[in-house]
């Protein structure tokens, strides 16, 4: 063993050496001699043994296994792994080979192709029954809150007083706004919280009812609703009251500590919440000034602006008269009959336009006392009859009148004012 180490080459002589080639390189397909390992003891063994005869396996165990292998063209029809010594008919896992069929050849996606994949075959009620075995595996917690989110979907199949059915009845909030209850945005938000119940069962989001059902409202939901401020503004030219225009800003970002009246008498502290989901309840127009109403409840913008409103509007307009056509009357004052048509008989865009009261107020302003708010309507009406509309103000809504109010500045709606 020790003469075997010493005819080793060191490390260093292992090395690749970059400068010359190696000995083993002598042609592209040259192999190196393999060279068996014959055991431990011995002179001359170990892996740098010489190989004996040529052969390729020197072990006699090896090389008698080697031997007994059937030869290719004795192997029959079987396998490696085939029955008997010659392979008979046996397959490589000793299993009976049998020719593919035309069938077995498919692709799957071929197979996959051929048709929509099939619909799982459990029902809604197996599907039911799954969900609720599932259910039972979450927290305590978890299956309250999936509970309720089921209420409010309307999912709970066993809630047989949910009417379910579109033929039937009204929405639920739809019907408490007619009532006057809420707005519908408001008996949405009520119900999702759970404060309405139908009859004496919790109410769910876009349940309908028919005409009788009791309806009752937490006091919780009345609280909430007492919280919501309604603000009166006096708005300056140049203000849009919806939407932010051309370059227009908003009214209601005059909402804000500084332009509060000083002499508001609600007694109510203002904070920024105040200034969140503000609306305007009407439109007043960027040339127009006066009292504007920006509110956080939904009764008050549906008693003002709602399709059935009966509060009146006044406003102060001043006009110049030129007559229709340009052409004044002979005299060169305002007809009679011209001003009988401002109070009654006019059309705008087809549809005619509701009884007004308009008077007089001094030689060069009307009082215009409007029952709807259509778009721009004063002065539409106006040019109608030849008269050009150089200002206009509002000066009351139902019962709330501008009065000493600042142009600019803002009031709350105290708890004992009201429109109608």
């Amino acid at each position: 063993m020790r003469d075997a180490r010493e005819q080793a080459p060191r490390f260093d002589d292992r090395r690749p050496q970059y400068d010359r080639p190696r000995q083993d390189q002598q042609g592209f397909n040259e192999q190196r001699p393999r060279q068996q390992f014959q055991g431990g003891g011995g002179s001359g063994g170990g892996y740098n043994a010489p190989r004996e005869q040529g052969s390729y396996l020197q072990d006699p165990r090896e090389q008698q296994q080697y031997q007994q292998r059937p030869r290719y063209e004795d192997r029959g029809q079987g396998g490696y792994r085939g029955q008997g010594e010659q392979g008979g008919q046996g397959g490589f896992n000793q299993q009976q080979r049998e020719e593919p069929s035309q069938s077995n050849f498919t692709r799957q996606d071929q197979r996959r192709a051929s048709g929509p994949r099939p619909t799982s075959p459990r029902g809604p009620a197996q599907s039911s029954k799954y969900s609720q075995a599932a259910a039972k595996q979450l927290p305590e917690h978890l299956r309250a809150a999936a509970a309720q989110l089921s209420r409010q979907l309307g999912d709970d199949d066993e809630d047989e007083d949910y009417v379910d059915s579109r033929d039937e009845g009204v929405r639920l909030s739809k019907h408490m706004g007619v009532l006057g209850m809420a707005s519908r945005r408001e008996a949405d938000e009520w119900i999702a919280a759970g404060w309405v119940r139908v009859d004496g069962k919790m109410a769910v989001l876009g349940q309908r009812v028919l005409p009788g059902v009791k309806i009752e409202v937490d006091q919780l939901a009345n609280k909430e609703q007492a919280k919501r401020v309604t603000i009166l503004l006096h708005k300056p030219i140049g203000w849009v009251s919806g939407q932010a225009e051309d370059g227009y800003e908003n009214a209601s970002t005059l909402i804000k500590s500084d332009t509060h009246w000083t002499e508001d008498t609600s007694g109510i502290k203002y904070h920024l919440g105040h200034s969140r989901g503000l609306a305007p309840a009407g439109r007043l127009d960027i040339d127009s000034t006066g009292l504007l109403v920006l509110t956080q409840d939904g009764r008050i913008a549906k008693l003002l602006i709602g399709e059935d409103s009966k509060i009146e509007k006044e406003y102060l307009v001043r006009v110049e008269y030129h007559g229709r056509d340009g052409v004044k009357s002979a005299d060169g004052s305002f007809p009679a009959a011209d001003m009988a048509l401002l109070n009654h008989g006019l059309e705008l865009d087809g549809v005619q336009l509701k009884p007004a009261k308009v008077s007089w107020a001094n030689e060069d302003q009307l009082r215009f006392v409007l029952r709807e708010g259509r778009k721009r309507q004063i002065r539409r009406m106006c040019e109608q009859v030849g008269l050009k509309v150089v200002g206009l103000k509002r000066v009351r809504i139902g019962r709330i009148t501008l009065g000493n109010l600042p142009v600019g500045q803002w009031r709350f709606l105290t708890p004992w004012e009201r429109f109608d």
